[in-house]
């Protein structure tokens, strides 16, 4: 599992972690074996987060109330070093909570929806302390003092956070945490009633006894190298390898049973993504739009996009993808001349359309979008509507779409 053999600690790694799953499994119900796994060990985690380059973000995500997210932070919080839980607070405050005596916080952000929501705005200076702290390099450099005696100082950021909210988190957030997103018990699952004045004293038993093994396992898991799952890197892999460390030192089943949930939680949140609403577009673009074409009029673009069932296209910023959201969110991205991509015009033999070339967008399609089966390209290209000559689409004039076998000269490029 690293180069360290995972051993477990005398005090039992296996055995606690163990009952530290029981304890969860009392009063939460996690949507899946693997979200036990991963919010044990990140429990685990946070009585060592000064032993790791990065701390992982947990987050408990639900599309309605109800679902058991408060519960878990509840139960988190009985289980973490120095808990501090909030459902507001400033950067500022966070950056001195951090440096302060006492030692890292563990950080419970519960209703993180109303700082984060579509409604409440973007804070980006909270943003910001949540995406810094996750390396423990992070920080932010303040002037502190009076009047004109000033100081710079710098506030670290790196400490153990977890959220709870509803609907999703800015991207940035996103990557940098295991994703629980938690449902509405059924009928027939049933959790034990979390009483604070009995059950917080257990949880504080068993966080004692994660801090005491914690001591014993700490110079193993500081110089220890996970073996990561196959396929895991970059992002993902830096928020596994301090859990995965924690499963080797526990030893027992736990080396097995994590990295099952690594891959398990990385693929749900694959397939759950809904941020990247730029990569949602370049991927329809090429399967559903371009297929075996070399260009498209904005027109047939904007046709093709809004008339696909369960596509975000209808509804982009309140209003429909129009020609100006499109080349904005385009914009972003760059041709293989490492140029923004733009709309250039397309010539037919009534007009100059504007529209997006294949060769501009081949660059962003390969270093963005999953790989293509082989047979997307031709059920891509059915796909599509084939406008012939004569024909207008959407109101544009005579609108031509080129396939590559096709292309004569190519057109100049217009100015957008």
């Amino acid at each position: 599992m690293s180069d360290l053999t995972p051993t477990a600690s005398p005090i039992g790694g296996a055995a606690l972690l163990n009952d530290v799953e029981a304890f969860h499994r009392r009063f939460n119900v996690f949507p899946t074996e693997a979200a036990y796994v991963a919010v044990t060990l990140w429990d685990a985690h946070a009585h060592l987060v000064d032993c790791f380059e990065t701390t992982p973000r947990i987050a408990f995500l639900s599309p309605e109330p109800g679902s058991g997210k408060s519960r878990a932070l509840e139960i988190v919080e009985t289980l973490t070093p120095r808990p501090v839980s909030t459902v507001s607070a400033s950067a500022n405050a966070l950056y001195r909570l951090v440096d302060s005596a006492a030692g890292l916080p563990t950080v419970l952000f519960d209703e993180v929806d109303t700082i984060f929501g579509p409604k409440a705005g973007a804070d980006e200076q909270l943003r910001g302390f949540l995406n810094a702290g996750y390396r423990r390099i992070g920080g932010a450099l303040r002037c502190v003092g009076e009047g004109s005696n000033q100081n710079a100082q710098v506030f670290g950021s790196y400490c153990a956070v977890a959220m709870a909210g509803l609907g999703s988190l800015p991207d940035t957030v996103l990557t940098r945490s295991v994703i629980i997103r938690m449902r509405k018990r059924a009928p027939n699952e049933k959790v034990e009633p979390y009483r604070q004045r009995i059950h917080e004293k257990q949880g504080h038993a068993l966080r004692d006894r994660l801090a005491k093994w914690a001591d014993t396992v700490r110079d193993q898991v500081t110089n220890a190298w996970p073996d990561l799952p196959d396929g895991v890197s970059d992002r993902p892999a830096d928020v596994w390898e301090p859990l995965l460390a924690v499963a080797d030192a526990a030893g027992g089943c736990w080396p097995d049973r994590a990295r099952a949930a690594c891959l398990d939680l990385i693929r749900a949140a694959h397939d759950n993504d809904e941020a990247s609403l730029g990569v949602r577009l370049l991927t329809d673009l090429r399967d559903k739009v371009f297929g075996d074409a070399d260009r498209v009029p904005t027109a047939v673009i904007l046709e093709v996009l809004l008339s696909m069932e369960d596509a975000p296209w209808g509804d982009v910023d309140d209003k429909p993808l129009n020609s100006r959201s499109l080349a904005r969110m385009l914009s972003q991205y760059v041709t293989p001349a490492n140029k923004p991509i733009k709309p250039r015009g397309i010539r037919t033999p009534s007009g100059f359309p504007k529209g997006y070339y294949a060769e501009d967008l081949t660059d962003a399609w390969t270093r963005y979008c999953p790989p293509l089966p082989e047979e997307s390209a031709t059920s891509a290209t059915s796909a599509t509507p084939q406008v012939s000559k004569g024909e207008s689409v959407a109101g544009t004039a005579t609108p031509i779409r080129h396939t590559r076998a096709e292309t004569a000269t190519p057109a100049h490029p217009a100015t957008v």
